[in-house]
């Protein structure tokens, strides 16, 4: 397994600032965010892509993932992360979610990224669940398509408060429709906040999982992410158990609430991350 870190923690900072911070603290892989300021897929020139191949290549980094789960570009008066969802209302809000997730597939590509992660439906906010699944594998159908056209990934990251929370929603939804291109993108710490134990959910998605997030959470559960280390999940029996079930992808650290000191977190986050893998007798670079 190979650590890479989220750019989503860098929102004060350039791409190119961002990448030789990362390399620079000993990272080998990074998650892009697509979203400004670092890779708004409606409105990247070539020269803007090129330049983020350049920062890579310099700074000797690989692509973990491309996130296209936040939309802060969008600026949504509700919430910059869930909206606009998959299962809005308004069938133009729709529209905006997956033309930008479309977008992020072509992007991935062009970049050379396999994979990218999206929102596991939105909030129901009050309507039945089996209606919104039924709305979010439908809206998801031509987006599929567009993954299968493109030969990259596209992973569903089961989120607390959304859609698709647990394991078990998320083999339901699954089971409603299929696609070598069409995964998981398991993050450690939502699994701990719906009380999903991380370690024993991992044996049961098992190949599902295609790429992984990887934060702390507090013992109260709260969806809020935290330094590895200062919350209550067990990231060893974790690890071990992606080892067992022959993982040998991108552990991605996903700290967007860091953006104040996102160098100090990022760098007791990996000192953190490789000690405890070691101790676990996981390999982990």
């Amino acid at each position: 397994m190979q650590l890479a870190f989220s750019t989503n923690a860098y929102l004060h900072h350039s791409f190119s600032d961002t990448v030789t911070r990362l390399a620079g603290l000993g990272y080998r892989g990074v998650e892009i965010m697509a979203d400004v300021p670092h890779a708004w897929p409606a409105y990247l020139l070539p020269e803007q892509k090129q330049a983020i191949r350049d920062a890579l290549s310099r700074n000797k980094l690989a692509i973990s993932n491309i996130n296209a789960f936040m939309m802060h570009a969008v600026n949504d008066h509700r919430q910059k992360y869930w909206y606009p969802s998959w299962i809005e209302p308004d069938v133009n809000y729709r529209r905006v979610r997956i033309d930008h997730t479309k977008r992020a597939l072509t992007l991935a590509k062009e970049l050379g990224a396999k994979c990218i992660t999206t929102e596991p439906g939105g909030p129901i906010e009050g309507r039945p669940w089996a209606e919104c699944l039924k709305l979010f594998v439908e809206m998801l159908k031509p987006v599929v398509e567009h993954a299968e056209k493109e030969q990259v990934l596209l992973l569903v990251e089961p989120e607390p408060d959304l859609l698709i929370e647990t394991a078990d929603q998320y083999l339901e939804f699954a089971s409603k429709i299929s696609s070598p291109f069409l995964g998981l993108n398991f993050d450690i710490g939502h699994s701990y906040c719906v009380k999903d134990d991380p370690a024993e959910t991992v044996r049961r998605l098992g190949k599902l999982i295609r790429h992984v997030h990887l934060e702390d959470i507090a013992p109260t559960r709260v969806h809020h992410h935290l330094i590895p280390g200062e919350g209550a999940i067990d990231f060893g029996s974790t690890l071990k158990a992606l080892k067992e079930i022959g993982y040998e992808d991108w552990v991605t650290i996903e700290l967007y609430t860091c953006h104040e000191n996102p160098d100090g977190a990022a760098k007791t986050a990996r000192e953190r991350v490789l000690k405890i893998a070691n101790e676990a007798g996981v390999s982990l670079s």
